[in-house]
């Protein structure tokens, strides 16, 4: 299995998940601009969208976008507990959960990294971050993981999206219980191997 790559992105959040599964695979970066990968090839040609995350499988199958990548990963090893099972209304629960993330934090957030607009447009886009943020705060004020004492690939993926805040400049001290955990977080060997392969790579 391969999993390309771009430092500080979403595809961070796919290499916690395989390091939590304990899977064996290859780490490729890609260069944002030329999309070129690490071993020489066009990118374009593996994931016409052009952007990461990716994964390929060992059958030659491509797979892309966070949160359809992370849950299947899960599901290829369901004892994991990373994903609730496939028609469950926790499985469901875990989706909402991903959409969020996906819908109003990423976008929300990575939005700001535009250096197009204006400081007035951005500060628009702040307030909505920090109302959206809200929800996530009140959710980590009760429970140790989105899911509550258990880690899940939601819980990937959110560590990774609030990873980017400090490159904005936002200070997470505003919401306490999410602080707390994304140190939590980051102390996990999965994490912690993630961001210093993906680092050092």
């Amino acid at each position: 299995m391969k999993l390309y790559y771009i430092p500080y992105t979403c595809s961070l959040s796919p290499d916690i998940v395989l390091r939590e599964l304990g899977v064996d695979f290859d780490l490729i970066r890609v260069d944002k601009e030329s999309k070129r990968t690490a071993d020489g090839r066009d990118f374009l040609q593996i994931n016409p969208k052009g952007y990461v995350a990716a994964v390929e499988l060992d059958n030659g199958e491509v797979l892309t976008e966070g949160p359809a990548i992370i849950q299947y990963l899960a599901d290829q090893y369901p004892e994991s507990g990373l994903a609730p099972a496939n028609g469950t209304l926790a499985r469901t629960r875990l989706q909402e959960w991903l959409n969020y993330i996906t819908s109003e934090l990423h976008h929300g957030s990575a939005v700001l990294f535009n250096d197009f607009l204006s400081d007035e447009v951005k500060a628009k886009f702040r307030l909505k971050l920090d109302e959206r943020m809200r929800i996530v705060e009140a959710r980590l004020a009760e429970h140790e993981y989105l899911f509550g004492e258990r880690f899940s690939v939601a819980d990937a993926y959110l560590f990774t999206v609030l990873s980017w805040f400090k490159f904005l400049g936002i200070d997470l001290a505003t919401w306490p219980a999410t602080q707390r955990y994304l140190r939590a977080t980051a102390r996990r060997p999965s994490v912690r191997d993630a961001l210093m392969g993906q680092s050092a790579a």
